[in-house]
């Protein structure tokens, strides 16, 4: 049976000493973040109002990625746009340059649209609501919340994957993912400290309800010490609160239901070169991986074998046969995982560029805005 947000929070254990979750002690989990906080590019010293820009620029970076990644990727964006004015007036095609290799391109085309929009509709300016944020392009209902939590401390919660743990194992939530996510939802807003509420322990002695710090909180909470496997539970703030310590199965939180992977597809990728140069074309607009840079190569489908991908080939002079490098390369999507055999051909300085193509020195990949799967795909048919 499936509890309501309420009667988790009345639910009681085997154990005769559970606590109300921090409820009854509202102050523990900030006095825990004043102390330990994360040192994060993205987030300015105590005390220091933060960037709107830099939190919306962080929070689309982080979608689907880790901090350890983010981190340069952040600081190089920030170097090159210090500001949403900036990032709307550069290119798309700057933008998926700067962005390769981060992933999920998506993010990439939505962050432009998104300074875009900032700059000509908000003369620069993010909203500061959720509502407002969230008619932006890009921003649905967790980034609005966490920008208007952490940029605004608007009161609202926003759950990532770090709060989505601890408060599973928090309240020892039985129903799975994702079908637990609103009851999730519920039970995390009841978490956010009001700063006149929080005992002595916590620094907050004004009105402001100090949102972002609880949202925040809760990420480094999850992050460095109610993490997935071992969590250190003896150094958390919430150990004499948490549920599923208590039932001593914390980490079977949170529950999972069965994930469902794509089909394999299958595919040929061709890397043509001219001397010091690779043959290179730009993918759709729309779609996956759209905008970016890849090598020409033929449909990627599940029931797909190497003579039809061969018969996809681009036509060039030149090109007298194809030679299979041994082994493929994989790689997985979100919905689906990829396995592409490469082929590759050597041309005459004479050899033109196909319709739709362009040659461009192999000394200068690294400006191109080439997703992982084509930097596995030119090192596997260069040999390097």
């Amino acid at each position: 049976m499936t509890l309501s947000g309420a009667a988790i929070r009345r639910k009681k254990t085997s154990s005769p000493d559970v606590a109300e979750p921090l409820a009854a002690r509202p102050g523990l989990l900030l006095a825990w973040y004043d102390r330990h906080r994360r040192v994060l590019p993205w987030r300015p010293p105590a005390g220091q109002r933060p960037d709107p820009y830099a939190v919306w620029l962080s929070e689309i970076m982080l979608q689907q990625t880790g901090v350890k990644t983010v981190g340069p990727y952040f600081e190089k964006f920030l170097a090159r746009w210090p500001d949403v004015a900036g990032l709307g007036r550069a290119s798309l095609d700057d933008v998926l340059r700067m962005w390769a290799g981060l992933g999920y391109y998506s993010r990439a085309r939505n962050l432009h649209a998104c300074a875009v929009s900032v700059l000509r509709e908000h003369g620069g300016v993010f909203p500061d609501t959720e509502e407002g944020l969230r008619s932006l392009p890009g921003i649905g209902p967790y980034t609005a919340a966490a920008i208007a939590a952490i940029a605004f401390d608007r009161r609202t919660m926003p759950v990532d994957g770090n709060i989505e743990r601890v408060v599973s194992r928090l309240f020892a939530i039985e129903e799975p993912l994702p079908r637990a996510k609103p009851l999730i939802q519920e039970l995390a807003a009841t978490l956010l400290c009001e700063a006149r509420a929080c005992d002595e322990n916590s620094r907050a002695r004004d009105e402001k309800t100090r949102a972002g710090d609880s949202a925040q909180a809760l990420m480094d909470l999850g992050a460095s010490i109610c993490t997935p496997k071992r969590p250190a539970c003896g150094l958390c703030p919430l150990f004499e609160a948490c549920a599923g310590r208590l039932r001593g199965d914390q980490e079977s939180f949170p529950h999972k239901a069965p994930k469902k992977t794509g089909d394999l597809r299958r595919g040929a990728a061709f890397v043509v070169t001219r001397g010091d140069e690779l043959l290179v074309r730009t993918r759709p607009e729309k779609g996956l991986l759209g905008g970016m840079t890849e090598v020409p190569g033929s449909d990627w489908r599940a029931a797909q074998d190497d003579e039809d991908a061969l018969k996809q080939a681009p036509r060039l002079s030149g090109v007298k046969s194809w030679h299979r490098k041994v082994g493929v390369v994989t790689h997985v999507f979100t919905h689906f995982p990829l396995e592409l055999v490469v082929y590759t051909a050597h041309v005459p300085a004479s050899s033109r560029a196909p319709k739709g193509m362009r040659w461009v020195p192999i000394a200068t990949l690294t400006g191109e805005a080439l997703p992982n799967v084509m930097r596995k795909v030119i090192a596997h048919g260069l040999g390097v």
